[in-house]
């Protein structure tokens, strides 16, 4: 497990901050936009970031700024987020993971949390498996809103809005693929709630009995509550493979022969 960086920690301490705050979509949907007028506005960015100015101060600047534009509760996470010591753009990356944060919140306070974790562990993985969309979901040399109204089509009506708003979200990341984008989404999620995810790639779909066995031994084995992510696959052919974290356990019948490959090579 990697060390807790400075940033790391200002994230929690701003998540702890917000986590006292009541959430609705209206306020997950206007810090996305708030994320968005600092990346176009350097200017603004700058002066609500300025570790030259006391923190009180650039929150106060922030309530003066938004205030009349946005819901009173988005002003509030806004102004707690520009009393911390970010970076240029580390404000506008703070406000987005609010943004993120807010609407798994208002899922969960709806009883839809696992759906929408579900329907977005689903989507990354149909994406992940057409080469063609993913290219056309990261490629710069396409407008965004283009980009981002593909999955808007693919999703509406088939999925909770919370799932629409982060799968269309993902698509303006900044670095890595699109899949990944959705992954650390998940992983904030899962973070929140204080679980681990275990991605389980099987040839045949687990059985209530099989995933209540399997979830018992991860729990066990990490000490925390276990979202799993199962992924069918019949080209595994048989056998168990897991993926959590860092740590892979291959127990599929393709993992052992190319194991033996490698033993005798």
């Amino acid at each position: 497990m990697s060390a807790m960086t400075t940033t790391d920690a200002q994230h929690q301490q701003l998540d702890q901050a917000v986590d006292q705050l009541p959430v609705t979509a209206t306020v997950a949907g206007e810090l996305f936009a708030v994320a968005d007028a600092l990346l176009a506005q350097p200017a603004l960015r700058r002066s609500l970031s300025d570790p030259s100015t006391v923190a009180e101060r650039r929150a106060d600047l922030a309530r003066t700024l938004f205030g009349g534009k946005v819901d009173d509760l988005t002003r509030e996470v806004v102004a707690t987020a520009a009393t911390g010591r970010w970076s240029d753009r580390g404000l506008t990356r703070a406000i987005e993971r609010q943004g993120v944060r807010a609407w798994f919140r208002v899922s969960q306070a709806e009883g839809q949390l696992a759906t929408v974790e579900d329907e977005l562990f689903r989507f990354g993985r149909v994406v992940a498996g057409d080469p063609e969309l993913e290219l056309t979901l990261v490629n710069p040399g396409a407008a965004l809103d283009r980009r981002r109204g593909i999955v808007e089509r693919l999703l509406t009506g088939r999925t909770h809005p919370a799932t629409v708003a982060l799968a269309v979200r993902a698509v303006g990341v900044e670095h890595g693929g699109y899949p990944d984008q959705i992954e650390r989404y998940l992983e904030l999620s899962a973070a929140a709630q204080q679980q681990s995810i275990a991605t389980v790639t099987v040839a045949r779909p687990l059985d209530q009995d099989q995933e209540a066995r399997l979830r018992a031994g991860l729990i066990k084995q990490t000490g925390q509550a276990i979202v799993l992510h199962v992924v069918v696959d019949p080209s595994v052919v048989g056998g168990i493979k897991v993926e959590l974290g860092d740590e892979v356990i291959d127990g599929t019948v393709g993992g052992r022969i190319h194991q033996l490959r490698q033993r005798f090579s």
